[in-house]
Order: structure tokens, then C-alpha cells, then sequence
């Protein structure tokens, strides 16, 4: 197998990630072999100046081509102390669904009016804790939603007028993996515009006194890479503000554009170019709101997850035991999987893998990467090209950042790993790794 080019076998990677003369991959100035070696495997690794330089360059992008525009990191991704101190610091909003999540942004002092509460069940507890905290903004995923709302809303911020945004669904296929796909009209989240259930929740909410409709949200699937789908989404909602400003005189002050953006997590993909998007999103929607005559200075938003953090993230795997199954295949066996990252078995997400310890070394074979959980669909990785690997060399899987800690799991009974953020050649400890105690601790004899 032909080796690929340094350039190229880094782009997958962190900002900082480079090759030291040992053949070990740094991140952050920190070789990646003594950061597992200190901490343990596996071990997820975050990259601060990405993290950093992802989010500016998103705002920065977002701003630049609209005057009234808020970016909200999705805390779904992947949420964590540290990260909220960051985004709080570079003026990030939030689009959060629990009260863990908001209990981590008001710790780290987040502005309760820059956070959008979301969810097809919000809890009457998580609406409580929400208006608490003075959270102004949430998105109507159903009919229940405003009901429930201004009875709280009366009950616990009487003097708050609470801005709602319906959450469409414009029956639009982002032609991404099924379970990714949230736009079409067979879906839990949102409220159709062709069976009417969006206007219904729009009239409804125009009967409570406490509740102001603002504006409308759309989200139409994860890992999208199609502009297209996007673009039919974009006019099927603006299309929406105009039919109801003139049956019932809805002004749209606020227009959430979601997230979902594409990004690549092999050298197969290409991640969605952010700033054409965006430019191109910007001008479709003053051109269509001038087409229809809707108001042209509304707020803007986008809310992204993954296309700010997934590329600042490495997970990090020691090889436990490699097993030739004559004429078939070789099975690299790590000692993570699907406990840590469920993407591939749930979602069929292809990642790539390489030797962190020995990263300079031709590819010479090709391998399928197994976790140590038991079920037979623990692959990380069906096929992957490395050098000969042996036990105990370490390896590392990019584009770990999102979506892969968030929906950790106890299975078997093996504790969750440790996280480490790494800036300007120091590591530290943001997550410590579960212990046995830890995942006891709540149960009762």
C-alpha cells in the first residue's frame, strides 16, 4: 500500500497535530504516546487552539454577512466545563435541551437570553429550571409546547414575556443517513407545513398573552452536504412567514437555519465549505425576503455542533490483541468501541485510523478494527490501512470531537474514558476516567 503524504495524513487532525522526529503524533505540543501513558486508553484528546480557531472563524464568517446574527454552539455534541468556558469566552450562544446542560452554562456564566431551549419532550422540570435561570428563548417542537409554557411561564416569571420559535418541518430530505435526517414529514421532531399542524401551533400560541412568536427554526439533518436541500429548505420556510403574515400578520424577527453542516471524517469526504455557505445563504435569504416583502432585518442564527468541535478530538486506542482469520480478514481488537463511539454501529459513520506511535510508516496492510464490547457489530472500523500493527501499539482515530462522549455508554459494566485538553505543550485533566465506584454508585442492594 503506497504511504500517503504528511500533509495529507494530518488533515484529519487538530490544528497543532504534527509528527516528532520519534514518529509519534503531537497534538497541542504533547506526544500522544506519554499522554497515554499518563492518562491511560483510551483516551479522548481536545485540542484548545482548534476549538478556538473553529468557533472565531464561524462567527467571524457568520457576521461578516449579516449584521444581526448569533451563533449557537449545540450542546448535544458534546458539552463539558471546559468548553463551556470557552464559548462563553469567544460570545458563542447555545442551543441546549437538558438541565445538565443548562446547570454547565450557568455555571460558566453564560447570558441566559443567548440560550434556545429544544426538545420534542421538554419536561415540565427542565422548563422550570430553564425559566429559573431566565432563559427568554425556546423552540415549539409540538402542540404541547406553548400550553405548558405559558402555565409555567405564569406561574414562575410572571413578569416575563417568553419569545418562541416553531420548529418547521418542510418535508425536505437532506439525503444523509435516515437517522439523521430530520426534515422529512415522518419525523419526531418538528411540526409539518403542509398538514397545517405549524400553523396551528403559530394561532395557538397567539392566544397566551405571555408568549411572543418571534420567529421559526428549521433543522434539517446532520452531516449534510447537500446545499441544495438546504437552499429548498431556506424557501419552503420563507414561503411559511409570508403565507402567515398575510392570513395573520406573523412578523419573522428571528430565522434559526440549524446546523448539520458536513464534515469529513476519512480522506473520502469533504467538509462542507462553512464561509460559501454561508455567503450563499445570505444572499438567498435577503433576496427572498425581498421577494416577499418579510422583514430584512431579523436576527439571524445558526446553530452548529459538530462542524466547531468534531475535528478538535482524537480518541486514542492501545491494541490489545490482533487475530488472522485465514482468507478472511485480520481483527485489530482496542480496548474501546462502541462504548465510547456508537457513530459507526449506529449511523454506519467510516472513520480512519492510524498508528500514533509509529505515524511516519508505509501502510502495508489492511485490517478491521474491533472493540472489546460484545456484540459482533463492535467495529469501529471495517476496513482500515495501516502498517503492521502489534499489540500494544496505539492508536489514533481523528474527527472524535462530536457526538462520540455525549452518547457514551456503561456497557458491560466498563468504565467511560478520560479526557484531556491540550494547549501550547501542557495537558490537562478535564474528565477523569470512571471508576468501578462510579458506575455503582447507583445501585441499591
Amino acid at each position: 500500500m503506497e504511504k500517503s503524504s504528511g500533509m495529507s495524513r494530518l488533515e484529519l487532525f487538530p490544528d497543532t497535530a504534527r509528527v516528532n522526529a520519534a514518529s509519534h503524533l503531537e497534538i497541542g505540543g504533547c506526544d500522544t504516546t506519554a499522554l497515554a501513558a499518563q492518562f491511560g486508553t483510551p483516551l479522548y484528546v481536545f485540542d484548545q487552539a482548534t476549538l478556538r480557531a473553529q468557533a472565531r472563524d464561524a462567527l467571524r464568517v457568520l457576521r461578516a454577512q449579516w449584521d444581526d446574527a448569533l451563533l449557537l454552539y449545540a450542546t448535544k455534541a458534546y458539552w463539558a466545563p471546559f468548553l463551556a468556558r470557552l464559548y462563553r469566552e469567544l460570545a458563542l450562544g447555545l442551543d441546549v435541551t437538558s438541565e445538565a446542560e443548562m446547570a454547565i452554562a450557568q455555571n460558566a456564566g453564560f447570558d441566559p437570553t443567548t440560550i434556545y431551549v429544544h426538545g420534542n419532550n421538554k419536561t415540565s422540570a427542565e422548563l422550570g429550571a430553564a425559566l429559573a435561570m431566565g432563559i427568554t428563548h425556546f423552540v415549539v417542537d409540538n402542540l404541547d409546547d406553548a400550553p405548558r409554557l405559558a402555565a409555567l411561564g405564569a406561574e414562575l416569571a410572571p413578569s416575563r414575556r417568553l419569545r418562541l420559535l416553531i420548529r418547521l418541518s418542510p418535508n425536505i430530505d437532506a439525503h444523509t443517513h435516515r437517522y439523521m435526517t430530520t426534515g422529512v414529514a415522518d419525523s419526531k421532531f418538528g411540526l409539518g407545513i403542509a398538514d397545517g399542524m405549524a400553523e396551528r401551533a403559530a394561532r395557538q400560541i397567539g392566544a397566551y398573552a405571555n408568549l411572543d412568536l418571534v420567529g421559526l427554526h428549521f433543522h434539517i439533518g446532520s452531516q449534510v452536504f447537500d446545499t441544495d436541500a438546504l437552499r429548498e429548505a431556506l424557501h419552503a420556510v420563507l414561503d411559511t412567514a409570508q403565507a402567515w403574515r398575510d392570513t395573520f400578520g406573523f412578523t419573522l424577527r428571528e430565522l434559526n437555519i440549524g446546523g448539520g453542516w458536513g464534515v469529513a471524517y476519512n480522506d473520502s469526504q469533504r467538509t462542507l465549505d462553512v464561509e460559501s455557505f454561508l455567503q450563499n445563504t445570505a444572499r438567498l435569504l435577503r433576496e427572498g425576503l425581498r421577494a416577499r416583502g418579510l422583514n430584512e432585518n431579523l436576527k439571524l442564527i445558526a446553530e452548529p455542533g459538530r462542524g466547531l468541535i468534531a475535528r478538535a478530538g482524537v480518541a486514542l486506542y492501545r491494541v490489545g490483541a490482533v487475530k488472522e482469520i485465514p482468507a478472511v480478514r485480520t481483527y485489530l481488537a482496542v480496548d474501546g468501541g462502541m462504548g465510547d463511539n456508537v457513530r459507526p454501529a449506529l449511523y454506519n459513520a467510516a472513520y480512519q485510523a492510524f498508528l500514533a506511535n509509529r505515524f511516519d510508516e508505509n501502510n502495508a496492510r489492511e485490517y478491521a478494527i474491533a472493540g472489546r464490547y460484545c456484540e459482533q457489530g463492535d467495529v469501529l472500523i471495517e476496513r482500515a490501512a495501516l502498517p503492521e500493527t502489534r499489540v500494544g501499539d496505539l492508536l489514533a482515530i481523528p474527527v472524535a470531537g462530536a457526538y462520540q462522549l455525549p452518547m457514551a455508554s456503561n456497557y458491560n459494566l466498563i468504565p467511560r474514558p478520560a479526557v484531556v485538553l491540550v494547549n501550547e505543550k501542557r495537558a490537562r485533566l478535564v474528565r477523569r476516567r470512571e471508576t468501578l465506584e462510579d458506575i455503582l454508585a447507583c445501585d441499591l442492594d
